[in-house]
This record gives C-alpha cells, structure tokens and sequence, in this order.
C-alpha cells in the first residue's frame, strides 16, 4: 500500500495511491498518518478497511501531493554511511554511524520548491532513503530491527555547506532549513519492499545525472541503524530516520556545484517513485 497526503499546504488529506495511478481519498477513516496511526497498526486497520469500502472519492491528478505523514516527533539522519560518498568526502568511515537531526519544521511536499536560504552560498542536494518507524522502539535487538519499520519514503537531504560545515557548532542548522527535507511522493508499506538494502537511487540537476547507486552501498544497513539508534533514545511510530546518501552530492564535485534559482532537482529510488523540486530564492 502506498500512502498519500494531498491537498493546499496545512490541508492535507490522507489518501492512499492505487496501482492505476489513482488517488482514493481517506479521509472517511477518520484518522491522519500521525503517531497514533503508524503505532497502532494503522497500515493493517486502513487497508482492511479500504476491502469493505466502493464509491470512495479520489483526488485530482493536479492537486498538490504533501509529505506523506504528519510532522514527526524526530527526523534522524544518518551521516557517511554510503562508501563511495566518504571516499568523496575525503574521510574514512566511521567506526560507528554518524547521527544529526534535521529540524520537522523542514519537511515539506516532494514537488515544492527548494528554498536557498538568506546569506546560501552552497545549498546542496542528497537523494535518500528513509524509513518509517511503525512500533516503539528501545533497545532493539537487530535480528528484530525491521519488525519496528512500517514503511519505506524518498527523501532529498537538502544542506546548506556552508551553515553545516564552516559556522561553529553542530551540523543541524545547515540540514534544517525550511523546505530541506521533501518527503515522498508516497510511503511504501513494508510488504511492498522486498530487501531494503538492493534499491537504485539516482538523482539528476537540470537533466544531469549527478547520483547513481544503490543501498546495497551503505555501510550501516537498516536492520543496523534501528538497533543502533534504539540503544540511545527511543524511536517513536511516525519517526522518520534518514539512511544518508550516496557520492555525487555538490560538495564532492570537482569543482564544487551549488544550487541557484530556477535550478530544477529530479531524484527517485526504485519502487517509491519521484520528486521534483525547483529552486527559488528565499524572499
């Protein structure tokens, strides 16, 4: 089952995406994709749900797809955990994940605008995938890990280098910048994705294609990243954590390349589909 939100920014409904390409409305479930729905099973309950359900209304083709869950208690990343993206990096890889957070207040739709922030001289893009917590999670043993994940999301960790990398302090005002973190065009539940760990991702600016590669690179896998995390703070349903992202990012370009206005950003990875976003300057 893929799961939708549609609708004007803060009026989403939830939908759900069917194979035809059509966008059923929800809504008559009487609940959103928030915390209580992932951490009561709610992928389950909709979709036994939707069995009994005809005539249900559908959205237009051209009304604006949201972030396919309400905000978040937490947005986790994962930092270098692909190996090519280090080796770009000039860094080895870390003997542990590396962990940041990405402000909620950053999610966004999967086709809005990118926003360059004030003062951005090096807003960057990062094709990612991000999973779904379903069921609390503490101390989680890995042979486990994937019992706690309701589903699978795209998501582009826009950075801003320079906040991120130059300006004293931690990483997460250069990741949290308003429209840094679209999310979707759906979630896949978990049944829809065999094996995590053998999806492509790509990404392209302006038609070019800058990231290609697949999970199977990342150091830290998913089964990995939830009993890790587990072990330091507990992993609420709805939460969304971010895998990191592949070589190819502008940082690591030779010379570096950065977004400005009027750039356009295509990215996707197998089985959760595509976004776009153009970058427009902030006002």
């Amino acid at each position: 089952m893929k799961l939708i939100r549609v609708g004007n920014l803060g009026e989403e409904k939830p939908g759900v995406l069917l194979e035809d390409g059509t966008r059923t409305d929800v809504s008559a479930f009487g609940e959103d994709y928030d915390e209580n729905f992932f951490g009561s099973d709610g992928p389950a309950r909709l979709s036994a749900w939707l069995k009994d359900q005809s005539d249900l209304p559908s959205f237009g083709s051209n009304v604006r797809l949201g972030p396919p869950l309400t905000r978040p208690s937490k947005l986790i990343c994962i930092g270098l955990n692909y190996k090519a993206h280090a080796e770009e990096s000039g860094v080895e890889l870390p003997p542990e994940p590396v962990i940041f957070f990405k402000a909620t207040s950053a999610i966004v739709g999967p086709n809005d605008n990118i926003v360059i922030p004030r003062n951005s001289e090096k807003t960057d893009w990062e094709v990612e995938l991000a999973f779904v917590i379903g069921k609390k999670a503490s101390y989680v043993d890995e042979a486990d890990s994937l019992d706690h994940v309701a589903g699978y999301v795209l998501h582009n960790d826009y950075s801003e280098r320079a906040f991120q990398l130059e300006r004293h302090g931690q990483w997460v005002k250069g990741k949290s910048c308003d429209s840094f973190a679209p999310l979707g065009p759906f979630i896949a539940t978990a049944d829809e994705i065999q094996d995590p760990q053998t999806l492509d991702l790509c990404l392209k600016v302006n038609g070019e294609t800058l990231q290609d590669s697949n999970t199977s690179d990342m150091a830290y896998g998913i089964k990995h990243l939830v009993h890790y995390l587990s072990q330091f703070m507990t992993l609420l349903p709805g939460d969304v954590i971010s895998t990191g992202t592949p070589s190819g990012v502008g940082l690591g370009l030779d010379p570096p390349r950065y977004l400005k206005p009027g750039d356009v950003v295509e990215l996707g990875i197998t089985a959760l589909g595509k976004s776009s976003q153009i970058a427009v300057a902030a006002e």
